[in-house]
């Protein structure tokens, strides 16, 4: 167990809402930001998952609550920003991370997968953008975070063109609502992990070689956590340390993607 948290975090007083925070990148996420002292609204689908995110916040002398979420449900995420806003007077951080990736060859890729990628990627980072939009303004400010990928850089982008085009237009969003709303001092950036969660594990399992390749190929040869990696990465971009960044896409990958 992880000793109570006693010190004063640069994020006392924030309030985060997480998407996907049940496990993975989100729950790390939420874990890093608990630390630094928000309050956190652990959101997704499987409120069993939620719980034990929130009860490990707990333990550690953090504060978080559950959030049931359905992300590709436009009523679903008004309701959702509405409680994080009910239990906690506000919001002033979300990270967009839950999404559906459509993997598979462009013959292989049916348009029903794709929109349903579309609808848990750019859709929904839309709608909880807009939605937490009016909250962040109200108190002078916010940061956001959205979840992408450099999958869009990878050296063989056969078989991915569907999970880039997902990742892709999220980024594009985020760009956009960073130029726009920075007037407001709503920051927004993008954030490209590798992290050992679930979903990558999965696709490990699925691909072993081309996994063993993939790692190879990270300069510091190891998959990042997601706490202490990617959730402390995160937890600087959307505090005070990292006030004059916006509009930028950030890869936690150990250097293997070239952007640019």
């Amino acid at each position: 167990m992880t000793s109570r948290r006693t010190a004063v975090g640069k994020l006392d007083g924030k309030v985060a809402l997480i998407t996907g925070a049940g496990q993975g990148v989100g729950q790390g996420v939420a874990f890093a930001l608990a630390k630094e002292g928000a309050s956190v609204a652990v959101a997704g689908r499987t409120e069993s998952k939620l719980v034990v995110t929130c009860n490990e916040i707990t333990e550690r002398g953090g504060h978080a609550e559950p959030v049931l979420v359905d992300i590709a449900d436009a009523s679903s995420i008004t309701a959702a920003v509405a409680r994080t806003v009910e239990l906690f007077g506000g919001v002033d951080i979300l990270i967009n991370n839950a999404s559906l990736n459509p993997l598979g060859n462009v013959l292989d890729l049916t348009p029903e997968r794709l929109a349903d990628g579309l609808t848990s990627g750019p859709v929904a980072t839309l709608r909880t953008m807009q939605a937490c939009y009016p909250f962040m303004k109200e108190r002078g400010g916010g940061a956001i975070i959205n979840m992408v990928s450099s999958v869009a850089v990878r050296w063989d982008a056969a078989g991915y063109g569907g999970y880039a085009a997902v990742k892709e237009s999220v980024r594009a969003l985020s760009r956009a609502a960073a130029c726009e709303w920075g007037v407001d001092g709503i920051r927004v950036n993008a954030v490209a992990p590798h992290a050992s969660s679930p979903g990558l594990q999965r696709w490990a399992d699925a691909r072993p070689e081309e996994a063993a390749a993939f790692v190879a190929g990270i300069p510091l040869r190891r998959i990042g956590d997601c706490e202490t990696d990617i959730g402390t990465a995160v937890a600087f971009l959307v505090g005070p340390d990292a006030a004059y960044l916006t509009g930028a896409t950030i890869p936690l990958d150990g250097g293997q993607s070239r952007w640019g």
